[in-house]
């Protein structure tokens, strides 16, 4: 693990930049007319059961129907735990041992009018799936409800806000219903040369659970390049989190490595 985050952190920090106001618009929105393919490796750290390493494969691609983009997400999660640790995409582990494998994967839509004014805003549905290989990577139900997005694009970078909420409808019986709020506002700020900060935090409500331990609310942020390895478009983010409010399943602390390839049309 030590080898992948110094590869990246000498990826960010390569002489090879390669910036494009376009493209760095496209990046910063998460519902943009461009094909990606993104690897966020989260390393969490303090909860009560232990530490969790996750891989989040996030494919995205946009359709465009007629006056439309229609903007298909998926996060494919593969992940090592320790123990039952809770996160944005596990709400509700099953309390056990260590595990590896596959978690939920979770689909949202967007539909997003082609032209638009100073906001660009997209809603649709998003669906959890059971597919976690064991019970401490997953929540057991199948989930769905609603998601929808907003951001303005001013000179200066990139300002907005993901929301989501989903209920489970299916799934086993014996493991806790979901009902799970997100809200994921985020800010780039960009620089000379490819660079930009950025801040994106994923606070998450369990409306299920005790309020002592019903809210996950992080802060922090870091830094991303975007650059050229050879012909293929690259942009990569380092980013560091600490949990202010958390429960117990959740970790106190998550840095996180992206590694984007991206498709400009």
């Amino acid at each position: 693990m030590k080898r992948v985050a110094l590869f990246l952190v000498a990826v960010m920090l390569s002489t090879n930049a390669w910036s494009s106001d376009d493209i760095r618009s496209a990046v910063q929105n998460p519902i943009s007319s461009m094909i990606s393919l993104p690897f966020k490796l989260n390393l969490d750290y303090g909860a009560d059961d232990g530490d969790a390493t996750i891989l989040n494969i996030q494919p995205v691609i946009p359709v465009t129907v007629g006056k439309w983009n229609l903007v298909n997400r998926a996060i494919i999660p593969l992940a090592h735990v320790d123990g039952a640790i809770q996160g944005p995409n596990n709400p509700s582990p099953q309390s056990g041992g260590s595990a590896s494998g596959l978690g939920d994967i979770n689909y949202s839509l967007y539909f997003s009018p082609v032209d638009y004014g100073k906001v660009i805003w997209g809603v649709g549905p998003s669906l959890n799936m059971k597919t976690a290989t064991d019970d401490e990577l997953g929540s057991g139900k199948w989930s769905a409800g609603p998601t929808a997005v907003a951001l303005a694009q001013p000179e200066w970078g990139t300002m907005g806000v993901l929301g989501r909420q989903l209920w489970s409808f299916a799934g086993d019986s014996d493991r806790e219903d979901v009902n799970q709020f997100l809200l994921e506002p985020f800010l780039n700020y960009n620089l000379d040369n490819g660079w930009y900060l950025i801040s994106d935090m994923i606070i998450t409500a369990n409306w299920d659970a005790p309020s002592s331990q019903r809210w996950t609310v992080p802060i922090g942020g870091g830094a991303g390049k975007i650059f050229k390895i050879g012909n293929q478009t690259i942009n990569s983010r380092l980013e560091a989190y600490y949990n202010v409010e958390a429960p117990d399943a959740a970790p106190d602390w998550t840095v996180a490595f992206t590694f984007q390839f991206l498709f400009p049309k």
